[in-house]
């Protein structure tokens, strides 16, 4: 009852504002899976798909958040979000968001087998730099299977054989979408929190913002660990969140978002 009660809050709400603030509060509204659920559906309807949204949200969250998002998107869309990214999307780019959405990654493992690590490392190895093109196949498979724990050693291992960082191997290998979502999962891999702060930072850099990603990180990461991504961005770029949320935006928009966000680090 209560969810129905919010839908018809939310609609209100909605006639009631405009813009980027409507946005910002209508974001606010949703229960988080449902509200993720949301953003991946918004993501592919319509002409173009918004690649990048669906692959920051599918690899930055853990198994459990991604069963949860699913089982959201199932009964407010009454569709699968495997089979509607599979429709929506094609190729390898295809089967790196099927394959994490699966979650087939160990979240929660610490133990490392050094040999498998190594053995991992040189497959990279094998399927990229050594090679004329490269086997995508190779690096999706253990980029996506394997416990972040496991892939920094697999990662270090990586570079002393290539005498060169996975990311630039990716860099050099692929490109487009593909390139992006493997990206993405490595930088997840290193520090979520930097990858986030990352994101925001992007989203206002430059002429425009990029509001949509604005107002989905701090809205997804507020009541999980947006302290920390705001302590990464402060180190990362010289300057705080909120003083960036205040150069960037205005009016009532910028108001909700800084109290959002909350004091600085």
């Amino acid at each position: 009852v209560a969810w129905w009660l919010l839908v018809d809050l939310t609609e209100t709400l909605k006639s009631e504002l405009s813009g980027k603030f409507e946005r910002l509060i209508v974001a606010l509204m949703y229960l988080p899976y449902r509200y993720e659920a949301k953003e991946l559906h918004d993501a592919m309807k319509g002409l173009g798909t918004k690649e990048g949204v669906i692959i920051e949200i599918l690899a930055s969250r853990t198994k459990n958040q991604l069963q949860e998002i699913m089982k959201a998107y199932e009964e407010d869309y009454g569709s699968s979000l495997e089979e509607d990214i599979q429709a929506d999307t094609s190729g390898y780019l295809e089967r790196i968001l099927v394959c994490l959405l699966q979650g087939s990654r160990d979240d929660v493992s610490s133990f490392v087998d050094p040999g498998l690590a190594l053995q991992d490392a040189q497959d990279l190895y094998a399927a990229g730099e050594k090679i004329r093109g490269t086997d995508e196949m190779k690096f999706i498979t253990i980029l996506c299977t394997r416990s972040a724990t496991h892939l920094l050693r697999v990662f270090e291992e990586y570079e002393k054989i290539a005498n060169k960082s996975i990311e630039d191997s990716i860099k050099s290998e692929t490109h487009s979408s593909l390139e992006e979502a493997m990206l993405t999962v490595v930088k997840c891999t290193r520090n979520l929190h930097s990858y986030f702060a990352e994101r925001l930072y992007y989203a206002m850099k430059g002429a425009g913002t990029r509001d949509g990603t604005l107002i989905r990180n701090i809205v997804s990461r507020s009541e999980i660990d947006l302290n920390l991504i705001k302590c990464h961005f402060k180190k990362m770029y010289g300057k705080t969140l909120s003083s960036m949320i205040m150069e960037d935006t205005s009016g009532d928009y910028k108001n909700a978002l800084l109290s959002l966000v909350g004091s600085d680090p």
